[in-house]
């Protein structure tokens, strides 16, 4: 009796062992699988921030970054790629022809086969605004040697290809300027010299030609020179409250004599203002408008200088004249350098093609703006803004 008993109980306990051990085995293989999955979930975590501080980094760097893969593909591209080439999808996984069409890219891609890096490739993209970058691109290759993928840095050529253009510009128009004066000088003085000085009357002729000729250079080297300032910050102004109307009064009292001469009305409309600003400055953009009034006008026109107060404590100030107008597609450019509506009219009136430019240049660094509207045929208004001043007025000297 006793070893059925003692079987029973045996089988009894290797079953109970069994259990618990499987349990504990069944409770172990679930602590291991969750400390595998809490380590898959941090790895994937670490691997996802790495991926975030990549894609942070490149979206940080100045250049436009493209990297593709071995089989051409794109696989990155940053932020400043995309405002570089106004992409606004995502064009990972594509080739640069499926994603850009620029067959200049994809030839510089290939181009790598043979070489292991292009430098300074400049690109020309064409649309609504041109636009010139310069491309470094490189060739990735793995431990064995093979090519692994491609990587491109796209750099922004565009503001210096525009300073560029417009040095080259500014020089052959200064050039062009200085040409026509001197070439004038220069046949009237071999004139004279073959003999032309014998006859008074003709010489006197040559020399008032000569003298005209001769201010009209040292205009445009004065011009010259201040543009220079302006453009390099040198100018320092004097700022101070200043009576605009007295300012005004000044600048269209040295302008009478020139007025009368060709019959036009000066008239003064600015009201008791006053504004911040260097008052020898001012009078240099009042008097350059003003002139500009007389010159463009037309005999019997009336100038009028006027000035109202806005909000924002600014005070805009117009001078208009009821002349012929301008053009609207001239009326964009008028404040270009050596831009003219009328070339051979404004050299005929001794102008230097730099005297709104200057006007504009000197508002500007008052921290004004300003502009111009015309009606062909009813005449053109120009218009700037100071700031307005309260205070101890300066009066300008008369």
């Amino acid at each position: 009796m006793l070893w059925p008993i003692l079987t029973a109980f045996s089988l009894a306990a290797l079953v109970c062992l069994q259990v618990w051990w499987r349990g504990r085995f069944l409770r172990i293989q679930r602590a291991s699988r969750t400390q595998i999955e809490a380590l898959q979930e941090e790895k994937r975590r670490t691997a996802l921030q790495m991926q975030t501080q990549q894609e942070v980094l490149f979206d940080s760097i100045v250049e436009g970054v493209l990297l593709l893969d071995e089989r051409g593909r794109i696989q990155l591209a940053n932020r400043a790629f995309a405002t570089l080439f106004g992409v606004t999808v995502d064009i990972r996984g594509r080739t640069l022809m499926e994603a850009l069409r620029l067959h200049e890219l994809a030839d510089l891609v290939k181009s790598l086969d043979s070489q292991k890096q292009v430098l300074g490739y400049e690109l020309k993209l064409s649309g609504l605004s041109e636009r010139w970058l310069q491309v470094n691109a490189a060739a990735i290759f793995n431990g064995d040697g093979r090519r692994h993928g491609t990587v491109l840095v796209f750099h922004d050529l565009t503001r210096l290809k525009k300073l560029e253009s417009a040095r080259q510009e500014f020089v052959a128009n200064v050039s062009h300027e200085l040409r026509t004066p001197l070439s004038l000088i220069k046949g009237y003085v071999e004139t004279l010299l073959d003999g032309a000085r014998d006859n008074p009357e003709v010489a006197t002729k040559f020399l008032q030609t000569i003298d005209r000729n001769a201010e009209r250079l040292k205009l445009l080297i004065e011009d010259l020179l201040t543009i220079s300032e302006l453009e390099s910050g040198r100018v320092k102004l004097n700022l101070s409250a200043v009576a605009l109307s007295s300012v005004v009064a000044k600048v269209l009292e040295d302008f009478k004599t020139r007025a009368a001469a060709k019959s036009v009305k000066l008239v003064n409309q600015v009201p008791d203002l006053a504004v911040r600003a260097d008052v020898d400055r001012l009078e240099q953009v009042l008097g350059n408008l003003v002139d500009n009034a007389i010159k463009y006008g037309g005999a019997n026109c009336t100038v009028t200088v006027g000035g109202n107060a806005r909000e924002g404590g600014h005070v805009e100030v117009s001078v208009q004249d009821n002349g012929p107008g301008i053009p609207p597609e001239a009326l964009k450019r008028v404040f270009e350098r050596f831009y003219r509506v009328d070339k051979a009219r404004s050299r005929e009136q001794g102008g230097t093609g730099l005297g709104l430019a200057i006007v504009k240049h000197l508002i500007q660094s008052h921290g004004g703006r300003v502009w111009a509207t015309s009606e062909l045929g009813r005449g053109t208004t120009f218009f700037f803004t100071l700031d307005q001043a309260t205070g101890n007025l300066q009066q300008p000297l008369l």
